[in-house]
């Protein structure tokens, strides 16, 4: 069992009753653990909703701040959360895509979630302030973790902000406007050589040794508490949409979390009566450089094969994807799909989303805008559904993808110059 031996204190972590197995679903306290000692299954967080009705709940959540922390009832933090010192991520806007929709070809309600205005400019500050509070409950003085770029800066700036100490690990050729943002917090910042998969077990390997005594890895020993964090954007979606669910989805998969915890999500609101239950459809989205769960999904397979990654779309370049098994399992059972996109259809992606609706979005969301015009070409998608489709981050931190985009015309300061360059 992967567990740090820092003493665990009492913790009050809200509605979290228990760490429940998604294989076995052996039970065992709330602690640093995230592995069953049962099978070596992956823990999740087990809640106690009992109490709760949902006309008074729903009215909790309205009256809540203006982010995750509306939502404290659902998630495992401590009712006070919100007068702690964090960065309040979440309630980023719900975008009514109407002209990306014509340009699809949409009928039935384009909307993006855009999650490039979180205060790190992507959404992994909605799993890091997860992260931060069982960081906080179980005493940990040092955060950490292995990231593609979006989390080490998200994790820097919520350390900085919380007064701990920040040291995180990143693959060394990552784009350099992340390795700017995530080092600028003062925290440390280290270079693996290698792509995050070698990042990621260099973790595994530190947190069981005497030098990581005392770190809270948000996406190792805390992964239980972080994945949770992807479940408010389900929250989000459904309570701007006017607690409706959304006909289909289309999500970018890194690591699969973000999914498989968006379907959570969507089941739990159901759960307590805050929508009414009809079906949805969860698609999957990888750029094709790094596409382990679309190539299971169009095998028919169970079982995904790692590969090694080629894409500009760093911040989704896993090639073993921890969670891929479970995608698999969300997009057949809700009737969704995996697909991918080449990096030229990343790049016009990018250009379409920033054309048609004014935002700039990073290669994930490119790859989101991608796979959606690829399932409508091919009738996957219905384009007469509600269809919501995630940008989580900002096109600020992978320029290099877009950078041949530059001036239309370079003029003299005159009038005549202005009409030679065929500007009118």
């Amino acid at each position: 069992m992967a567990v740090q031996t820092i003493a665990t204190p009492t913790v009050d972590l809200g509605p979290a009753a228990a760490l429940s197995c998604r294989e076995c679903g052996h039970r065992v306290p709330l602690g640093p653990v995230f592995a069953c000692e049962e099978c070596f299954g992956p823990l999740e967080i087990a809640y106690d909703f009992s109490g709760y009705d949902a006309d008074s709940l729903r009215k909790r959540i309205e009256s809540g701040p203006a982010s995750i922390w509306r939502y404290a009832p659902l998630l495992p933090v401590p009712a006070d959360v919100a007068d702690k010192p964090n960065l309040n991520p979440g309630w980023t806007r719900l975008v009514k895509a109407d002209n990306l929709a014509r340009e699809l070809g949409v009928t039935g309600g384009l909307f993006v979630k855009d999650d490039s205005g979180n205060p790190t400019h992507s959404f992994k500050d909605r799993v890091v302030a997860q992260a931060l509070e069982a960081a906080r409950a179980f005493g940990f003085g040092t955060l950490s973790c292995s990231s593609t770029g979006n989390l080490a800066g998200a994790v820097g700036a919520a350390a900085a902000r919380a007064g701990l100490r920040s040291c995180v690990f990143i693959p060394h050729d990552l784009e350099q406007g992340k390795i700017v943002m995530a080092a600028v917090y003062g925290g440390e910042l280290v270079g693996i050589e290698g792509n995050y998969d070698d990042v990621n077990r260099f973790c595994s390997e530190l947190i069981g040794d005497p030098a990581g005594e005392g770190w809270g890895f948000v996406n190792v020993n805390l992964r239980p508490y972080y994945a949770e964090g992807s479940k408010t954007l389900a929250y989000e979606i459904c309570e701007q949409l006017g607690w409706e669910l959304p006909d289909q989805l289309v999500v970018p998969i890194a690591s699969g979390s973000q999914l498989t915890k968006i379907d959570k999500g969507l089941k739990e609101l159901i759960q307590l009566g805050l929508v009414e239950d009809k079906p949805y459809k969860i698609f999957g989205a990888q750029a094709e450089g790094c596409s382990p769960v679309s190539a299971a999904y169009k095998a028919g397979h169970d079982v995904v094969r790692p590969q090694k990654p080629d894409t500009i779309a760093k911040s989704l370049a896993i090639g073993n994807p921890a969670d891929g098994p479970y995608v698999l399992d969300i997009a057949r059972r809700t009737g969704g799909a995996v697909e991918d996109v080449t990096d030229p259809q990343i790049v016009d992606a990018i250009k379409l989303l920033a054309r048609t609706e004014g935002i700039f979005a990073e290669t994930a969301g490119g790859v989101t805008v991608g796979v959606t015009r690829k399932l409508l070409e091919n009738g996957v998608l219905d384009p007469a559904l509600t269809t919501v489709v995630l940008n989580t981050g900002d096109g600020l931190k992978t320029l290099d993808a877009v950078a041949g985009t530059g001036l239309t015309a370079t003029i003299r300061p005159n009038l005549d110059s202005f009409r030679e360059a065929g500007l009118v």
